[in-house]
């Protein structure tokens, strides 16, 4: 009976309702032992009102089972999240709320498309800034450190000595710049990502993390995974947001690198024992929803997690449907 009742269409399901509602108050009125009288006695006006309530509360009882289902879509829609592209609406009711489920899951299919397709012009217009920035770098900036390195040592053996501590200080100073600059370059454009893989370009991240902070870092990296070139450009560019924000905000002891093929297909995992989030994973940082961006762009899907013993994990699945075949 209920699945039948659910199955109605909305507007006989109201139409039949007010009638039973109307049908009841004429039986009442014609059967029943209520009469009035002009003016209305204290028991008439008792009798009206008892059934109006009772009219009122047989509508109640009638209708709100088909608007509920309205309701709840209508709360499924206020969640979404429009970067977890696998959220669909799955609302059960009758036809025309299960028309209009379907409408909005093809209005987010189409959208989830369009987005996709935007964020991958406008990351690629990124890869592509960031490589002629470093391109820049490392032929301009780099080549004058270098030549100023040059110039230095040259003059290292006709210097007097008592200028000798002040070349000394300029020749680190260049030395400083030029390295400062090779970092840079490195992390604009990963070229042992492109050269040697994302394992490779994950352990030569974690190898400058470990210089640049004295942190230990723990890598458990598997080769050979199922990944296209832009799936592995998301996979190094979480990472290295990742690290960064461990660096930057953590006070870490300790980090956890991680990617391998699971179950759930291939797995990125980042792990610290900082001093865990300090914000929500939602919120107005510009990392994480550029990490989450990434992430929707390829299919995957991102967590970030505060672990039992404390700390933040970061974590991106990347499902078997979504690798290259």
């Amino acid at each position: 009976m209920r699945k039948q009742l659910a199955s109605t269409p909305l507007f006989w399901r109201v139409f039949w309702g007010n009638a039973a509602v109307l049908v009841l108050v004429v039986v009442l009125l014609v059967f029943g032992p209520l009469q009035a009288s002009a003016p209305l006695t204290l028991t008439e006006s008792i009798g009206l009102v008892a059934g109006v309530a009772l009219a009122l509360a047989i509508s109640l009882v009638l209708m709100r089972p088909a608007f509920r289902p309205f309701d709840e879509l209508a709360d499924h829609m206020r969640r979404h999240d429009p970067l977890a592209p696998s959220e669909r609406v799955d609302v059960e009711g009758g036809p025309k709320v299960a028309a209009l489920a379907h409408a909005f899951n093809e209005m987010l299919d189409r959208l989830e498309s369009e987005q996709r397709q935007s964020t991958r012009r406008a990351l690629m217009v990124q890869e592509g800034e960031r490589q002629r920035v470093a391109r820049e770098l490392h032929d301009e900036v780099g080549q004058t450190l270098t030549g100023v390195m040059l110039q230095v040592e040259g003059l290292a053996a006709r210097i007097p000595d008592e200028l000798r501590e002040d070349l000394d200080e300029l020749r680190e100073t260049a030395r400083s710049g030029a390295e400062d600059v090779r970092r840079i370059v490195r992390s604009l454009r990963p070229e042992a990502l492109e050269d040697l893989g994302l394992p490779s370009a994950l352990a030569a991240l974690a190898t400058a993390f470990h210089d640049q902070t004295g942190v230990p870092v723990e890598r458990r990296l598997e080769a050979g995974l199922p990944l296209s070139e832009e799936q592995e450009l998301v996979f190094y560019r979480v990472a290295q947001e990742a690290i960064t924000n461990v660096a930057r905000h953590a006070c870490a002891l300790r980090v956890e690198i991680e990617l391998r093929l699971g179950e759930a297909g291939v797995v990125l995992m980042v792990r610290d024992d900082g001093i865990g989030l300090t914000r929500p994973t939602n919120g107005p940082s510009h990392g994480i929803r550029g990490m989450r961006e990434r992430a929707m762009l390829i299919g995957a899907q991102l967590t970030i997690d505060r672990p039992p013993h404390g700390g933040t994990e970061v974590r991106l699945v990347l499902p078997p449907d979504a690798t290259p075949r």
